[in-house]
């Protein structure tokens, strides 16, 4: 960790990069992305990196990036030309999905088109039996009439997903091998034993061709981003963001890129789950919003909740029981996000009947908001922003973003104040607040909707415009505590610098559980542990300062789907005795109810093993001290109209105790509203701690 480590986190709108050594942050560049070829911002933005803190680039020790270039292939269906090869007979799992659907009375509601179209889904002669033996042998014809037609339509990626292949994978590995031999390198062949070995066939269907979609992308991204490094100097290794809030080098990632789908996300929530740990906070509600999107996350007693159970492209991503049927299913460890499109560059409109409307369309990067100058012409909610007074109507971003204020509030004007017949400051208030409303339900999505009160919980906020939002989410959801914290508006950067890397395997194993003994169990977890280790130690992991843990996904006899509960480190004697007891206390916890008289399956057993690689808590900074645009201005707060606002730095909150809002504190990276009712301090960290004043 003495080297010096950079993390580089790309957004809808702006590429945030953080260096830091020793466990410091010593550096730290926000500039505008480049959707075009996003490497033209990484190449720009560490080449200033390294010339602002004079390091020359050789002392660079590790490159951590999180990047949101496979959820973008397939939010835009721009992946691969994929070609599913199955079961005969099961040519429509990707169609028949789990019949459920989100929008109940719809009678016409239609799902997302299949990422693999019917005319590219092949079947294959074969049949295994539940238990892997073999029904229907492996027809070869079969496979060479496969390949002639990959060949034929110019193929990029083959998918293969045969019945029952989570117990015995030798058809699929035949198929596999042939292929690769067969299309060579040019084409991604992945095969569902090696992604998913899991039950269920729309799930495991689903995971495997959406690591195919994504694997020519992610693999062309990837070279792209070494080869820029490289053409600034730096040769260290590249380590990627995976969903699962651990880090994966680029040889692993190639193999399965699926695991990066919530990759910039992730590193948010372990970014703030270290600041809950550094503040004692039992339970955190992290916001992360950005320019595009907003993403919320729960962090109890410390613990980052993952599930497996994930849905991307759904409009609102969600996991676990939330999931139903919007997006496309993805059962791969993901931190437990919910994400909605909305953001500072969300767009403001009316439709047809006069309704405000805010997002989920967003201007993005380019042209951005109006307020940028760049060319938008569209209002947006940093356009209200700037016209409500909270953003600096003269520069952000240490004033290499100039803000056009006139712009934006002409926009705003003519946009949405004139079709409401509403005051231009009336019509931004009213932007404003639809927006944090909008990214309310992204909170309760991960808290109310689950049976979580979120009102004891503090909010950890942070992104370019979270500490923008935070109150008006907190006054939504009666939240009384706010932590803002240090270099909030690249905090998610700073989550990738104190990543450990992970490797996290799984294995069905469907027995009824009281017909298994601890040993039988036991060997199990422990094949799963020495290849899950094995691999880390491949990807250059040290072998001595890796952890295992352990997990069971179990449910009661009868019951469709499971939970996934923690096993202890050591197993003890009594095993399978302790898992029942933690299944029906999960159970309990989760639903209300427990039957501890019923028979419980087991389902499928897990593994993570991860590398420490320091101390998981985030790199120390000092209060920001850059100079405010103005020492104060006028701002809009609703019903308390406009009200002179005092402008000031963090290192000045600092030196000035508690202070009464409205309070701006402007830094380089993000800036923060304090609005009446609300005080602010400095705490632990260098946070900005802002509490609800008590009548």
């Amino acid at each position: 960790m003495s080297g010096l480590r950079i993390g580089i986190d790309i957004g809808g709108t702006f590429t945030d990069i953080v260096a830091a050594r020793n466990g410091r942050v010593v550096g730290t560049v926000k500039l505008p992305s480049t959707p075009g070829d996003y490497s033209l911002a990484i190449a720009e933005g560490v080449g200033r990196l390294l010339q602002d803190i004079a390091m020359p680039p050789n002392t660079v020790e590790t490159v951590i990036h999180g990047t949101t270039v496979a959820t973008n292939a397939i939010l835009e269906g721009r992946g691969a030309r994929t070609l599913l090869l199955t079961t005969r007979g099961f040519r429509d799992v990707l169609e028949l999905r789990r019949i459920r659907t989100p929008e109940l009375y719809n009678l016409n509601y239609t799902p997302p088109r299949p990422l693999v179209p019917r005319r590219h889904r092949l079947e294959i002669t074969e049949r295994l039996g539940a238990t892997g033996e073999v029904l229907v042998p492996l027809m070869e014809a079969d496979i060479d009439a496969a390949i002639a037609r990959c060949i034929v339509e110019r193929a990029e990626a083959v998918a293969i997903c045969l019945l029952h292949s989570y117990v015995n994978p030798a058809h699929e590995a035949i198929i596999a091998r042939r292929l690769r031999a067969a299309l060579g390198t040019d084409v991604f062949v992945t095969a569902s034993h090696e992604i998913l070995p899991e039950i269920r066939e729309y799930e495991r269907t689903s995971t495997t061709v959406i690591n195919a979609y994504v694997g020519p992308v992610v693999s062309r991204y990837l070279t792209q981003l070494v080869g820029v490094l490289k053409r600034l100097g730096i040769d260290a290794p590249v380590r990627i963001m995976q969903s699962n809030g651990g880090t994966l080098g680029l040889e692993a990632v190639l193999r399965a890129p699926a695991t990066i789908i919530e990759s910039g996300p992730a590193a948010g929530v372990v970014a703030g789950a270290s600041v809950a740990t550094a503040m004692a906070l039992d339970t955190v509600i992290t916001v992360d919003m950005g320019g595009t999107t907003a993403k919320a996350s729960l962090v109890d007693a410390g613990t980052i909740l993952r599930t497996s159970e994930y849905e991307v492209g759904a409009g609102i991503n969600l996991s676990s029981q939330l999931v139903k049927g919007r997006g496309h299913a993805l059962r791969l460890p993901v931190v437990d996000i919910s994400e909605i499109g909305a953001g500072g560059g969300s767009l403001a409109r009316l439709d047809a009947s006069g309704r405000l409307l805010v997002g989920p369309e967003s201007a993005g990067a380019a042209p951005g908001p109006v307020a940028y100058g760049r060319g938008g012409t569209n209002a947006t909610l940093t356009d209200a922003m700037v016209t409500l007074g909270y953003l600096s109507p003269v520069a952000i971003a240490g004033g290499t973003v100039p803000i056009d204020a006139p712009g934006a509030t002409r926009a705003v004007a003519e946009q949405i104040a004139a079709g409401l017949r509403r005051p231009v400051r009336d019509a931004a208030f009213g932007i404003y607040r639809i927006a944090g409303a909008v990214m309310t339900r992204a909170v309760k999505a991960v808290t109310t909707m689950r049976g979580r009160d979120p009102r004891g919980a503090a909010l950890v906020s942070f992104g370019g415009n979270g500490s923008l939002m935070a109150p008006l989410i907190a006054d939504e959801l009666s939240i009384d505590t706010i932590v803002i914290p240090a270099l909030p508006g690249v905090f998610s950067a700073c989550g990738l610098l104190i990543a450990p890397n992970e490797r996290q395997l799984s294995q069905t194993y469907f027995r009824p559980l009281q017909t298994l003994d601890g040993e039988s169990v036991q060997a199990l977890l422990a094949g799963l542990a020495q290849r899950a280790v094995d691999e880390l130690v491949a990807d250059g992991a040290d072998a001595a300062a890796i952890r295992t843990e352990y997990s069971a996904d179990l449910r009661y006899k009868g019951q469709a789907y499971e939970l996934t509960v923690a096993l202890p480190d050591d197993a003890p004697d009594n095993l399978v005795a302790t898992m029942a007891e933690q299944f029906h206390q999960q159970h309990g916890q989760a639903f209300g109810h427990s039957s501890p008289a019923d028979p419980v399956d087991l389902v499928s057993l897990r593994v993570m093993a991860r590398e420490m690689v320091g101390d998981l808590s985030a790199p120390q900074v000092e209060p920001d001290d850059s100079t405010p645009s103005m020492p104060s201005r006028m701002a809009f707060f609703g019903d308390a109209g406009d009200v002179e606002t005092t402008v000031i730095s963090r290192l000045t909150l600092a030196r000035s105790g508690t202070l009464v809002g409205p309070l701006i504190v402007e830094e380089y990276d993000a800036t923060t509203l304090v609005p009446p009712g609300w005080t602010a301090r400095l705490g632990a960290s260098a946070s900005i701690i802002l509490e609800r004043q008590t009548a």
